[in-house]
């Protein structure tokens, strides 16, 4: 990182994050019903025990989106809209152990879908020992067999580590192929969490206005 001056950084980021902040407190609403049931996806990533309910990496946050994930999902059964929901799901072996503390083993409750989610289901459902499940074989085996889809409505957490890489991946993807595809992430469906310097309000933020910028259609909401 190149020297700067620390009052001139802090004076120069709250400005840029007023105008984050602006930006997000504006976008839209999109109707579920516009889109094209038959050629749209509904991801819901990590929306698990682990994440929402208990464990090492539990986040309130996470928690308080299971309505509004389990009333799109129910949404999307109306019109016939595929579904997908990733679960992390790791070997005791795995190196990401080096950076969170241990979570959602393999076979344990942590690793399981919430309930209210579950109790819906109508969803493929894609364990991920990675934080980005784009790279995951069985992904890659449904996107191969459902590839007349090209929206996808993504959910869930975290916003700015599984949502934002799988989200951007997947996007740049489409682009590398030259395809015109809608990836799309609502404001009210996906979270973070908060954990000393890890600033909940602001990575959330910062992960959606990243997104953005790399052609991810960002809404306030999809109803």
């Amino acid at each position: 990182m190149r020297m700067i001056n620390k009052n001139d950084f802090l004076k120069r980021s709250v400005e840029t994050l007023g105008e984050i902040f602006d930006m997000l407190a504006n976008l839209p609403i999109l109707q579920l019903k516009d889109l094209q049931g038959k050629k749209t996806a509904f991801v819901i990533v990590d929306m698990i025990n682990g994440f929402a309910r208990g464990g090492a990496l539990k986040s309130s946050r996470v928690e308080e989106l299971i309505p509004k994930i389990t009333k799109l999902s129910r949404m999307c059964d109306e019109l016939e809209i595929s579904k997908l929901a990733f679960a992390d799901c790791h070997t005791v072996a795995s190196p990401e152990f080096d950076a969170y503390p241990a979570h959602c083993i393999m076979g344990s409750y942590e690793g399981e879908i919430v309930d209210e989610i579950k109790e819906v289901g109508g969803y493929t459902l894609i364990p991920k020992n990675s934080t980005n499940g784009f790279l995951e074989e069985e992904f890659q085996k449904w996107f191969e067999q459902n590839n007349k889809i090209d929206t996808f409505i993504v959910t869930g957490d975290c916003t700015d580590i599984c949502v934002q890489q799988f989200a951007i991946t997947l996007k740049t993807w489409f682009n590398m192929q030259n395809k015109k595809a809608r990836v799309i992430v609502p404001v009210d469906a996906v979270e973070t969490y908060d954990f000393g310097t890890h600033n909940g309000d602001m990575m959330n933020a910062m992960a959606l206005y990243n997104m953005m910028i790399n052609g991810i259609e960002v809404v306030a909401g999809v109803e």
